[in-house]
């Protein structure tokens, strides 16, 4: 490893670590993860017990491939975006997700003060990270810490998060064209529900790993 490698991992080491003492305070679980595969290898470990497995539509999951194994212990995955789905079967099975076991999502954005910010376009996605699943496990790559308020976090989200969301979906939406937030009324526009998790919700077993590397968008 080259001493800027090293020295860049290190940075980031102490924001993610910042981070994981203000979720604490915050009421959260937090971890910190040093790579991606520690990750995984928690949320292998976190879903013993669990049946069913809810996943969020999350990149930074997606990037932990972590259904592969899940599907080896012999576990249900409740994934809305698998190839062939009609539309009602997967409207279908956001609503389990909303009572599986395990729900397992990414956070849009993640200030050091240990706040989670997130825009869906529907809202099945934060809907299960606040209240329902046996247990919700969010991954945040470093990529999503933002050193500033909940404001700046929206600001990260649109400008960074929600014009390559817009494309890999292929909505017809300014941003997905451009790159760059318009603030549309388009009808496909994926901006509508913005959520501030400023505390854990009360009765939800709900815990971040903080990765020291770069996950999902």
């Amino acid at each position: 490893m080259s001493l800027t490698r090293e020295l860049v991992d290190w940075t980031w080491e102490r924001k993610c670590l910042k981070a994981v003492e203000a979720l604490e305070k915050n009421g959260f679980g937090a971890v910190y993860c040093k790579t991606a595969k520690e990750a995984a290898d928690h949320i292998i470990a976190e879903s013993e017990g669990a049946r069913s497995v809810g996943f969020g539509g999350s990149m930074s999951v997606k990037d932990l491939d972590v259904a592969p194994r899940l599907l080896e212990k012999g576990k249900e995955l409740l994934n809305h975006s698998a190839p062939g789905l009609a539309f009602e079967e997967r409207l279908d099975i956001m609503r389990r997700q909303l009572t599986c076991d395990l729900f397992l999502s990414g956070t849009n954005a993640l200030t050091l003060s240990g706040c989670l910010v997130n825009i869906d376009a529907i809202g099945n996605r934060v809907g299960s990270m606040f209240f329902g699943p046996g247990k919700v496990v969010v991954v945040a790559g470093r990529n999503k810490l933002v050193d500033g308020d909940t404001a700046a976090a929206v600001r990260r989200v649109k400008e960074w998060a929600s014009p390559p969301n817009a494309r890999r979906l292929n909505y017809k939406t300014p941003c997905a064209t451009t790159g760059f937030c318009s603030d549309c009324d388009s009808p496909e526009r994926i901006c509508r529900v913005v959520t501030v998790l400023e505390r854990k919700p009360r009765y939800t077993d709900l815990r971040v790993l903080v990765v020291n590397e770069d996950l999902g968008l």
